[in-house]
């Protein structure tokens, strides 16, 4: 489901939907953490579940430093994106991880308009939560494919120091 979050004209009402789409996606990875079976993916899952929460302590501040509004909890979206976990849960992990995989199509999505359309205030914080859901996507259809998790992101941004002479 494609989302409308990040094309907002108005730079405070996207924030807020993005951070409204960001407890969305909280919950909706608490759902597939509580229904996955697969302990190193509850543990990944987590991880990205506390990027999503990081970006909501990120993104109130700017909001109301803007005029706005933060939104204190998520959307009705949240019916849509926890629905499809729990009827993926039918399915098993592998289910659970491409509703997760949906759901990040939307938010990386987000993060790439809001981006695009970025007060200055935000460009920051909104560059690292688009990297944090690329690096959530990557991961999840890397696994579904069975291909070796990627590097963490650390390794992608300094090159390994050269070999001792």
């Amino acid at each position: 489901m494609a989302t409308r979050s990040g094309s907002e004209d108005n730079p405070v009402e996207m924030l807020e939907h993005l951070m409204a789409l960001d407890f969305d996606a909280i919950e909706a990875y608490q759902a597939a953490i509580d229904r996955i079976d697969d302990e190193h993916y509850r543990l990944r899952l987590s991880e990205f579940k506390a990027d999503h929460q990081r970006h909501v302590d990120e993104l109130g501040p700017v909001i109301r430093q803007l005029g706005g509004t933060p939104p204190s909890g998520s959307g009705a979206k949240s019916i849509l994106t926890q629905g499809k976990v729990f009827m993926a849960n039918l399915g098993g992990d592998e289910a659970i991880l491409r509703a997760m995989k949906t759901n990040e199509d939307d938010t990386n999505q987000a993060y790439e308009q809001a981006l695009r359309k970025s007060p200055p205030e935000a460009k920051e914080i909104l560059q690292r939560g688009r990297e944090d859901e690329r690096r959530h996507w990557e991961w999840i259809v890397a696994t579904l494919e069975g291909r070796p998790e990627p590097p963490p992101p650390q390794s992608r941004q300094r090159p390994s120091a050269p070999p001792p002479r």
